[in-house]
């Protein structure tokens, strides 16, 4: 495939030695229906699928190219690979250490994430691979082969015991990997214990499977099966959200994934759209326009666009927030309020979501005007706070605090700072 791009033989190697760090994978419908060979290695559905030569830093891939000019022995080239994913933040936000929650003092809740109050995170077990790999994936740890890496669990039971002791989560993600590679059969086993949860009130599927397998709500052997599967989650009285995740307006060109969106609607679900902004890829106003509008235009509600997170090839792919912002509001301000719906641009880090929402100068400062759209600590949800400006920065950990302030309002005080002894008092 990468010399169907026009790629030469040593770019052709360098993939290859990104592909061995990092996983890809691609099925015949992103390849016959989504990419336009004619404009690779530049068509961005290619390099949204495709390792790039330039994606890892080049001293890492000259390393791998060198072991597989040489045929090593496999188990010097995972060596190798592991050595460099390890550098490549695997689990950011603290998603091991901050968000796995305890059945008891102890025991962890393996395959769950409890990150805010109202929402857990469940890894199904079968669900952890996708009909095809995003270049950016910042899941990618998932899909290396590494057990200590994986998050995933087949313990449907637990996970329901777990709601039941806990009222105040109202809602529950299925993702991945993505949770639509499995059949109807195996889905159904998880979703349907739910439904007897009272205190919840949602269940999302996180998905890109509309993207890269639309078939499978179309024409798969299970496909009304699933649609069935749908309907009764809404007839149970919780909301379905269908959380479809799409990156291009290309995505949606194809006659087949139209009729799927248009399927699953039908049977109540809400399908919320998101994606992350992308350098090489969706990284200008006009894109994300074009595929808003596209989205409201067939029922689609625009959800969120994301911020490249600080994992596997952060450095390759992320725009700066400044520019970030202005694609965003560039986007915006030309969409109908049906598209205000979308929030962005949004970095899911360590203390929540924090959303960029504007840039402007304050008593003579120039500032990142910042909010959390969600947090783990509740209480610093939807307040506004103020980061110095910095056209370089591209995650909330670049940043620093504004107009005087010695700390973000998420940062705990130092033991010796007189004011947190006040507050103490």
């Amino acid at each position: 495939m990468a010399g169907r791009a026009g790629l030469d033989e040593h770019e052709r190697l360098a993939v290859r030695a990104v592909a061995t760090v990092l996983p890809f994978r691609v099925n015949s419908y992103v390849v016959d229906e989504l990419i336009d060979w004619s404009a690779a290695p530049d068509d961005p559905i290619y390099r949204l699928t495709f390792p790039q030569p330039d994606m890892l830093p080049e001293r890492d891939v000259a390393r791998i190219a060198d072991l597989l000019r040489a045929d090593a022995p496999r188990k010097e080239i995972n060596q190798a690979a592991n050595e460099i994913r390890a550098r490549l933040n695997p689990h950011p936000a603290g998603q091991l250490a901050l968000n796995i929650p305890k059945l008891g003092a102890e025991e962890p809740l393996s395959g769950v994430q409890h990150k805010y109050p109202e929402t857990v995170l469940f890894f199904p077990k079968q669900g952890q691979t996708c009909h095809a790999y995003c270049t950016y994936c910042f899941r990618w740890a998932q899909f290396v082969g590494e057990p200590d890496l994986k998050m995933a669990t087949d313990d449907i039971d637990a996970l329901v015991g777990y709601l039941h002791r806990h009222p105040e989560v109202t809602s529950v993600l299925l993702t991945g990997g993505d949770p639509m590679i499995m059949g109807e059969g195996v889905i159904s086993r998880y979703i349907e214990p739910l439904l007897k949860v009272e205190t919840l009130e949602s269940i999302r599927i996180g998905t890109k499977a509309l993207a890269y397998w639309p078939q499978r709500f179309v024409t798969d052997p299970d496909a009304d099966d699933t649609l069935r599967l749908f309907e009764k989650v809404v007839a149970s009285g919780k909301n379905l959200a269908f959380m479809a995740h799409f990156s291009h307006p290309n995505e949606m060109a194809p006659p087949l994934v139209q009729e799927a969106v248009r399927r699953i609607r039908g049977t109540g679900a809400v399908i919320r759209t998101q994606a992350p902004l992308i350098r090489t890829i969706n990284d200008d106003s006009a894109t994300w326009e074009s595929m808003w509008r596209t989205h409201v235009r067939h029922g689609m509600v625009p959800y969120y666009m994301f911020v490249e997170r600080d994992t596997g090839p952060q450095d390759y792919f992320a725009v700066p927030l400044a520019r970030a912002y202005e694609i965003f509001r560039g986007a915006y301000q030309n969409v109908s309020g049906l598209a205000r719906t979308v929030r962005g641009p949004s970095m899911s880090a360590t203390p929540g979501k924090v959303c960029v929402d504007g840039i402007a100068e304050i008593a003579g400062e120039k500032v990142f005007v910042l909010r959390f759209i969600q947090a783990r600590n509740p209480d610093l949800v939807g307040r506004p706070f103020f980061a110095r400006y910095d056209e370089s920065a591209v995650w909330l950990f670049d940043l620093e605090p504004a107009l005087g302030a010695a700390r973000f309002p998420y940062e705990a005080a130092p033991p010796d700072d007189p004011a947190a002894l006040v507050a103490g008092a």
